[in-house]
């Protein structure tokens, strides 16, 4: 890969929001660290729990595996492998591989990202026996912030980039923005995850696909 550039892009709007996504999620993991915006939480849980109708769970965790991370991978790359071979092209070269790389890029993006900041706070899922909501219970537990949340708006990012030929402006936006919507609800109304979990994780989501949308990636295929 000697000579390899990045070709970056711009992303609307600019820096600002990046920073602003990111100010926003630490200011809310320190306020919940210290205790605050616990009482929140709860009362949520507790009003979620007991307005829960049977069917509408049953339907509703069809909706949220919308948020699954793993397949949402394997998704990406049959459909980045896909374009590899289906746009020829010498393979010994390493820009005929271009689809792929969006894929790595977000892998190591969630995997430096999600993992250590789920073990550093520790806090018990909704659902958990016993929980208060609070930051550093130990036994392995893993709710902040939401995998779901981040994954939706990193891997759906992930897809538009793949799919783009493809899509037009409208549906570019649906699949960039639905299941982001529809994961967040579902994930909180089914008691998986804290509400402020979701919150951290639809901000720490953003920046991250703000990120991978700044590569202008199928650039990387031409000399």
């Amino acid at each position: 890969m000697v000579g390899m550039r990045i070709p970056w892009r711009s992303v609307r709007p600019g820096w600002w929001l990046d920073v602003l996504a990111l100010a926003a999620a630490v200011a809310l993991t320190v306020a919940l660290a210290t205790g605050r915006l616990l009482a929140a939480d709860l009362d949520v849980r507790d009003f979620l729990d007991a307005h829960r109708p049977g069917w509408l769970d049953v339907t509703l965790r069809v909706f949220n595996k919308l948020g699954q991370g793993s397949p949402l991978a394997v998704l990406c790359l049959a459909i980045g492998l896909w374009r590899v071979f289906r746009e020829g092209g010498d393979r010994r070269s390493w820009r005929t591989w271009w689809p792929v790389y969006p894929i790595v890029f977000a892998y190591v993006l969630n995997l430096l990202t999600i993992g250590p900041i789920k073990v550093l706070t520790s806090r018990p899922a909704p659902k958990t026996p016993g929980a208060d909501a609070a930051f550093f219970a130990g036994d392995g537990h893993m709710s902040y912030p939401s995998g779901h949340a981040i994954n939706t708006l990193v891997w759906y990012t992930v897809l538009a980039i793949l799919l783009a030929p493809w899509l037009s402006a409208a549906w570019h936006r649906v699949l960039r923005i639905a299941p982001v919507v529809i994961v967040a609800i579902t994930t909180v109304y089914l008691g998986f995850h804290w509400l402020t979990d979701t919150l951290a994780g639809i901000l720490l989501g953003l920046v991250l696909s703000r990120l991978i949308s700044r590569v202008d990636w199928p650039a990387l295929s031409r000399p």
